[in-house]
């Protein structure tokens, strides 16, 4: 089998092509990433060549994704605009990637008729919207969308879109939302990885507000363990929750990170609120569970402990993402 997978030089897309190459040997991925900011070619060192082709190349260009296409038999789609405060500051790239990228991808999809025997959009949590500390049903697949950002907004109109290319054209879709994802590659703009660096160079970890906003955390390993299962097992139209039963408090998991660094609390510095910030993610992901057999296998202290320990000893990746 031939994978095109979109976004594959960034951090879940990059893990995500390692993961299928060490346990599909007989396939090959083809890799189509604009190297934006948080694309990273390092991500993908060390990868055998002969089963992976990759293509510098904008998602939003008709030719481009006609190109990377030919020949393949699944697309997994992770190519997207991700970070909620970037959102904030400017959301027009938001909507032309996440939107516009989607619905080339879905075109040419279509166009291909029977070539393509599966389209996963990989999609978020935030869709659902927040809840409040403590209480509220977690997110499913039947909750009500609510997106509170342009970022999650735009996530929104992808999976939308995915989903009408499903009913209106019978293209073979599936979506997943997922929780917040962590681990190696991580690009440090992001909570975990942001705390990590700068811990390790004694720079004061900003916090949102009051801290306790909360996230249920899955290892990047156990996501690309549930993508796998959707492409496996998964029923064309339907969407699939990927949760990892890890809720945690930001002010929590910055204080676990001083910790396994050795580092004093005193880091912890109290900053301005992010607009609109969600108080609460959580995922039930009874329904992977269920049809996919799939349920996440890696507790976060260890997951944490471990990602924090692959930053000490790659000091070399990260450093340099610093300066962009």
């Amino acid at each position: 089998m031939r994978l095109l997978v979109t976004g594959g030089a960034g951090f879940i897309g990059s893990n995500f092509v390692r993961y299928w190459l060490a346990n599909h040997p007989e396939d090959s991925v083809v890799n189509l990433d604009a190297l934006t900011y948080a694309g990273n070619p390092a991500n993908l060192e060390g990868i055998d060549a002969t089963r992976h082709t990759f293509i510098k190349g904008d998602i939003c260009d008709p030719q481009t994704v006609h190109e990377a296409m030919e020949g393949v038999d699944v697309v997994v789609h992770f190519a997207a605009e991700s970070h909620v405060d970037r959102s904030i500051e400017g959301s027009a790239i938001f909507i032309k990637t996440n939107v516009l990228g989607t619905h080339t991808l879905l075109d040419e999809a279509l166009r291909r008729g029977d070539q393509i025997k599966r389209f996963h959009h990989v999609s978020t949590d935030e869709v659902f919207g927040a809840l409040p500390l403590n209480e509220g049903e977690p997110f499913h697949e039947g909750t009500r969308y609510a997106p509170r950002s342009p970022y999650s907004a735009s996530k929104a109109a992808s999976d939308h879109l995915a989903h009408a290319y499903f009913t209106t054209h019978g293209l073979p879709v599936t979506v997943s939302n997922c929780s917040n994802n962590y681990g190696p590659y991580h690009y440090p703009e992001k909570f975990i990885p942001l705390m990590i660096v700068n811990a390790m160079r004694d720079i004061l970890l900003p916090i949102y507000g009051d801290g306790l906003y909360v996230r249920d955390w899955i290892h990047v390993d156990d996501h690309c363990r549930g993508i796998e299962a959707i492409l496996l097992k998964g029923r064309p139209g339907e969407k699939y929750c990927l949760g990892g039963y890890s809720e945690e408090a930001n002010i929590t998991v910055a204080k676990q990170i001083l910790s396994l660094l050795g580092k004093p609390e005193s880091l912890l510095k109290t900053v301005e609120d992010r607009k609109g910030h969600d108080r609460r993610y959580s995922i039930n992901d009874a329904k992977a569970k269920a049809e996919l057999a799939w349920e996440p296998t890696v507790p976060f202290n260890e997951g944490l402990a471990q990602t924090v320990a692959w930053f000490q000893a790659n000091e070399a990746w990260w450093r340099p993402l610093l300066t962009r």
